[in-house]
């Protein structure tokens, strides 16, 4: 049995392509809010983890963090001579 293929008149449109731009920029905020609702649980789990930390421990994390922000805004300070 063979099977034949018509093609469709100019005038008609193809179903499947119809909605690809709505699907592409669905799929992209699809994407997008997973990202987002991810990070936020990473952020959630590491505060919990933070605050059961020992309050010396706290202490050197937050001055490394400082440390470590201080180093990179003066190295952008440097790159953009600001």
């Amino acid at each position: 049995m063979t099977e034949t293929f018509r093609t469709p008149p100019a005038e008609q449109q193809w179903t499947g392509s119809q909605n690809n731009g709505t699907n592409a920029a669905s799929n992209e905020a699809g994407k997008a809010l997973l990202v987002g609702v991810l990070g936020g649980l990473a952020a959630a789990a590491g505060y919990l983890v933070f605050q059961r930390l020992p309050e010396d421990q706290k202490g050197r994390l937050q001055s490394q963090a400082r440390q470590l922000l201080q180093e990179r805004i003066s190295e952008l300070r440097r790159n953009f001579n600001v």
